[in-house]
């Protein structure tokens, strides 16, 4: 069967991509036909799999990690598209295999959606997992929190050789027990990225950012509060304007920084951990580390900049509360105008009650120009309650962004988006900029 699956399946890729048809469309038709196809194709690397999961910023870690890796001349596969799904890494996977289905790569770094996480996991077993965050999001496919962390504890369980955890979250840290237990099989090593004291208010947990004093609730207890902190593989000391301190090996390091956004930073110590795991204990250039780390540029849609009328525009995907809140801080409205594109689909969770958990003060003094997407309504309404002034409402986000363009000729621009409104949106901008092509 499988003789003829890769052949078959890159041609229904290049036919969707000449139809502009979904990315991971051919990695559905792939696993159909021949569903030992990932598992066979990914046994053969040295380096094994990597997976990294958690609620916020899998995709813009996942680039750091692939850099970071390159920078020490690994090759690496990744699924670039962003398309997290499992069909999604089959679909990349014959973007690089050749006729023959052999992949050239030393090691395999792969973002996954939580729950799709689990279902690759029961077929590959990833020599390595980075679990980022547990946030509240999309619940009407996840629930509570509570099952979200238990999803990413099954990838624990899974993978056989190293798993790095968020030292500061802690539903994400008390999966070290699991990992480590008397029930556990494989007994894979543990490794945590953390941050410096003085920095634990700007990146709140999920129980912290529901209390106005940064501690639980009367009568409640944090899930898997950890009795003292365990020593970090790597930890964030301080985060500058242009440039961040990483210390890890006993020593601080300084390096600038262009990734935009206080949260990528914070998820860069976890690309160095889950790097620096990856890479053992050999020969490791740590200044060529580093000075990867630096160049890495924002993924697709994550502060991204394009230029519109020789202004800078910039993307941001916000897609729950701690996103948006960690925007709005990092990508400040003041100087810019200021569209808002909400939507609903699947990929974007149906549930957008969550946009009543985010404080939309910082927008006051300039507003919104346009409200757009699906639920450019309710988004209309929540400013409202915020006494935020915004301009026009069109759920149509073609004809929307032509106005917030048109509109503010001659003003640096800021998008906030969920994720398939920045897909649309994108599509509409590479027909007047220069957009990068992820496929």
């Amino acid at each position: 069967m499988f003789s003829f699956s890769v052949p078959l399946g890159k041609l229904v890729r290049g036919l969707s991509r000449l139809r502009g048809g979904g990315s991971a469309f051919p990695g559905l038709v792939v696993e159909k036909i021949d569903p030992g196809f990932m598992e066979r194709t990914l046994a053969s690397l040295p380096h094994g799999v990597a997976v990294v999961s958690g609620t916020n910023g899998k995709t813009t870690t996942t680039k750091m990690v692939v850099e970071l890796l390159e920078s020490q001349g690994l090759k690496v596969f990744t699924n670039r598209s962003g398309s997290n799904f499992t069909r999604g890494v089959a679909a990349s996977l014959l973007g690089d295999v050749d006729w023959r289905g052999k992949l050239d790569a030393d090691v395999a770094v792969l973002e996954l959606d939580e729950a799709h996480a689990v279902h690759f996991v029961n077929k590959v077993s990833p020599r390595f997992s980075l679990l980022l965050n547990v946030l509240r999001d999309q619940l009407d496919r996840f629930g509570e929190i509570d099952k979200t962390a238990r999803l990413l504890e099954h990838i624990a369980m899974k993978t056989t050789d190293t798993v790095v955890l968020n030292r500061e979250d802690p539903r994400v840290a008390r999966i070290a027990g699991s990992v480590q237990g008397l029930g556990s099989v494989h007994h894979a090593a543990v490794r945590y990225f953390g941050l410096d004291e003085s920095l634990r208010s700007t990146f709140p947990n999920d129980d912290e950012m529901r209390t106005a004093t940064g501690t639980a609730s009367p009568g409640t207890t944090p899930a898997g509060e950890l009795p003292a902190a365990p020593e970090a593989d790597v930890v964030l000391r301080r985060v500058g304007a242009r440039d961040a301190d990483f210390e890890f090996d006993g020593e601080t390091v300084t390096t600038p920084m262009k990734l935009r956004g206080v949260y990528n930073i914070f998820n860069a110590a976890a690309a160095l951990s889950l790097a620096r795991a990856i890479l053992g204990t050999g020969a490791v250039d740590t200044p060529k580390l580093v000075k990867a780390l630096g160049e890495v540029a924002p993924a697709f849609g994550r502060g991204e900049s394009l230029t519109v009328d020789g202004q800078p525009l910039e993307l941001v995907l916000v897609k729950n509360p701690s996103g948006f809140r960690l925007g709005l801080k990092s990508f400040p409205a003041g100087g810019y105008a200021t569209m808002i594109a909400i939507n609903d689909n699947y990929a974007d969770g149906r549930d957008m009650s969550w946009l009543w958990d985010v404080e939309f003060e910082s927008l006051r003094e300039d507003g919104v120009e346009v409200l757009t997407g699906v639920r450019a309504y309710d988004m209309a309404l929540r400013l409202q309650y915020d006494e935020v002034p915004f301009g026009a409402v069109d759920t149509d986000i073609t004809a929307a962004l032509r106005k917030f363009i048109d509109g503010s000729r001659g003003k640096p621009k800021r998008i906030f988006c969920t994720y398939t409104a920045m897909l649309a949106i994108r599509r509409e901008l590479a027909k007047i900029t220069i957009v990068e092509v992820v496929s």
